[in-house]
């Protein structure tokens, strides 16, 4: 990837939807700012080296519900405590995705304390992930005629347990949460829900790797991104809506960027380039 435009045709590949006649991607998406950050999900990662991960599971979605019961209007089913427990932190089995691949852009593009490392965005091709679920799933799709989950779609299960004894062989579900709250809607936000608590997303596509693609963020370009996503209001203050999302976006907005090069313009004769001159500058610093 040289430019901008280079990693937003490679987003958009494969948008066009023949049957439609709409470029209407097939594709979820997910920014990491390191190209080699997994894809395991927050309950994984709380979980330590050979842990029961399914107790671990189960013992905070029950103490959530417990606690977090006079908050919550509107859950009943285990898929909307797991949902609004993912959306308020807490260590589940969903990851986190979008259908919108500028925002993926974004969450790779957010933390500059990491733009001298190169970013990523994953993208799996859900519609097609659908051919590898369970029968029973994939006649729930049918007969909504989606590509994708809900909460109410999965209420058929009322147990993780019974979901996850669908099959053997380890499946992806694409689920869309609740719009508990405007950051739900404005992220274009979508889970992927593995069907056991202890596997990771990096496994089952290692599985089907035709699936999905990687799409690199290179750092020399990191900037270059996010200040066109801002301009394109793709940002703190619009994706995560309220005082806290305002003052995240003004935090990195005026955030100083330490000898950036201008990409554009050429070294005068005899300057050095940005590059060896910041070399130079940490040998005088020695």
């Amino acid at each position: 990837m040289k430019s901008w435009l280079d990693v937003v045709d490679a987003l958009y590949e494969g948008s066009w939807n023949q049957g439609l006649k709409r470029f209407r991607s097939p594709y979820a998406f997910r920014g990491l700012a390191r190209k080699n950050h997994p894809l395991s999900s927050s309950l994984v990662r709380l979980s330590e080296p050979g842990a029961d991960v399914k107790r671990l599971e189960l013992a905070l979605l029950r103490n959530f519900r417990k606690y977090a019961h006079g908050e919550a209007t509107g859950a009943d089913s285990i898929w909307d405590w797991l949902a609004l427990g993912q959306h308020h932190g807490l260590p589940t089995r969903l990851l986190d995705w979008t259908y919108s691949p500028l925002v993926a852009l974004h969450f790779a593009t957010e933390n500059t304390e990491e733009f001298q490392e190169d970013g990523v965005v994953w993208c799996v091709n859900f519609v097609e992930a659908n051919k590898r679920l369970p029968p029973r799933l994939r006649r729930i799709l049918q007969q909504e005629g989606s590509d994708t989950f809900t909460v109410e779609m999965l209420c058929a299960f009322e147990s993780l347990r019974e979901f996850d004894a669908l099959s053997r062989d380890p499946f992806v579900v694409f689920l869309e949460p609740p719009a508990v709250d405007r950051r739900i809607l404005h992220q274009f936000a979508l889970f992927a829900l593995m069907s056991s608590p202890s596997a990771t997303l990096d496994d089952w596509l290692r599985r089907h790797p035709d699936l999905c693609r990687r799409v690199a963020v290179p750092a020399m370009l990191k900037w270059e991104i996010r200040d066109k996503l801002d301009q394109a209001n793709v940002n703190e203050r619009v994706l995560f809506p309220g005082l806290d999302g305002l003052s995240r976006w003004l935090t990195r907005y005026y955030t100083p960027t330490r000898d950036r090069d201008d990409p554009h313009q050429e070294p005068l004769p005899g300057q050095k380039s940005g590059k060896a001159a910041r070399s130079r500058r940490r040998r005088i610093d020695r």
